[in-house]
């Protein structure tokens, strides 16, 4: 029984494909371990900060060690409670943003990663080790973990953004960086202009990996890209409505070039959010009541200079948010040709007996769009900028 469910479960995240009654796959069935390199020809040479990207919010966060000391994180008062055991195992309940090992994530989808770092007062060898209230797992079991899942995918690119570092001094930093060369080697990408960082020109250089340092310790090393290069703006908030308005108004301001951006869809718990949900946790809390609202602002997003970028949840294993955020990039894009104008879009998306065309065209581009063949709703474009 828990053989099936198992499989039940990768069938539901991608990592197996299911096939059709005909026994042939169909251009749909692509399995989300591999989406990056099932991506069509056309987005291959667009700079990946005009992508759509899921990502995942604390990423480490799977795992907490209610043993081990409070973080550096944390204020003097919630270290005085937590002398008291039951305080970590609550603490663990809202500490906890995903289910999913770093592995999973990648089969899932996943590829940018939210890491905040400590070291861990008494370790007499400097490890450092992945923090959120408590400790988590070593960096270099992450950074083994997620070197695996590269080798056996070489066109799948991930973002590792080391962007909180507690009770870190220049040794540490230094132990910090030797293990991410030794981890990734010639994968890591070197810095340079975010418009050159495209699919192809990452496939060409046999590069998968590039590394956000939010320290100015970035600049002795050319694999570090500077922590400015992908804002986060955080909305630091409880209400699901406010948090979609902030996240209308950072990607109204976000820089057209020059930078990635993420958008933080996650929600944040004040203390007393905690008090009264204490034993439910941030999951049963927070997230699972407000998904289906910060669902249905994803689904409305375009990719683009000025559109969504990167989108970081809680809880990807809820398998709702991170199939949505790529199936982003399938929309269609306006372009005029011999006094017609096209709308390209990706087969998987149109029924059957259309499954062999590659556009529709119109004589101008105000023509209505029938809602059966594109995305499932009606749509008008009015100008290509509409897009």
């Amino acid at each position: 029984m828990l053989a099936v469910r198992k499989v039940r479960r990768k069938l539901r995240m991608g990592t197996i494909c299911s096939p059709n009654p005909s026994g042939t796959k169909t251009s749909s069935e692509v399995c989300n371990a591999d989406w990056m390199a099932s991506l069509p020809p056309h987005l291959h040479n667009v700079p990946l900060s005009n992508l759509a990207i899921p990502g995942s919010h604390d990423s480490f966060s799977y795992w907490v060690d209610e043993k081990s000391p409070v973080g550096p994180d944390q204020t003097a008062a919630i270290k005085r409670l937590a002398r008291i055991s039951l305080v970590k195992k609550l603490m663990k309940k809202w500490s906890v943003t995903q289910n999913l090992t770093f592995r999973e994530q990648l089969e899932a989808g996943i590829r940018y990663f939210d890491l905040r770092v400590s070291s861990k007062p008494g370790d007499a060898d400097q490890e450092i080790y992945f923090i959120h209230g408590l400790f988590g797992i070593k960096v270099w079991d992450g950074l083994m973990e997620i070197d695996s899942f590269l080798t056996q995918h070489p066109q799948e690119i991930v973002f590792l953004d080391f962007n909180h570092f507690y009770a870190m001094d220049e040794a540490h930093h230094k132990r910090l960086v030797l293990r991410i060369q030794e981890a990734f080697g010639n994968k890591l990408c070197s810095a340079c202009s975010v418009e050159s960082m495209t699919l192809r020109a990452l496939w060409e250089k046999k590069c998968q990996v590039l590394i956000f340092y939010h320290c100015p310790f970035y600049k002795q090393y050319p694999f570090l890209w500077p922590g400015k290069k992908i804002p986060a703006p955080w909305a630091n908030t409880t209400s699901v409505r406010k948090l979609i308005l902030f996240l209308e108004t950072t990607l109204s301001e976000r820089a057209p070039h020059g930078s990635f951006h993420v958008s933080q869809a996650i929600l944040t718990p004040r203390v007393k959010t905690i008090a009264r949900g204490l034993v439910g946790g941030l999951k049963n809390t927070l997230v699972h009541r407000n998904l289906p609202a910060i669902l249905d602002w994803v689904k409305t997003q375009k990719p683009g200079a000025t559109g969504v970028n990167i989108i970081t949840s809680d809880f990807v294993d809820l398998d709702v948010m991170c199939e949505p955020v790529r199936r982003l990039n399938q929309k269609g894009t306006l372009r005029q040709k011999n006094g017609l104008w096209q709308i390209n879009y990706l087969q998987c998306f149109l029924p059957q007996e259309h499954s062999q065309r590659s556009c529709l065209n119109f004589s101008h581009p105000g023509h209505q769009v029938d809602a059966a063949l594109l995305f499932n709703r009606p749509v008008r474009f009015r100008t290509v900028s509409d897009l």
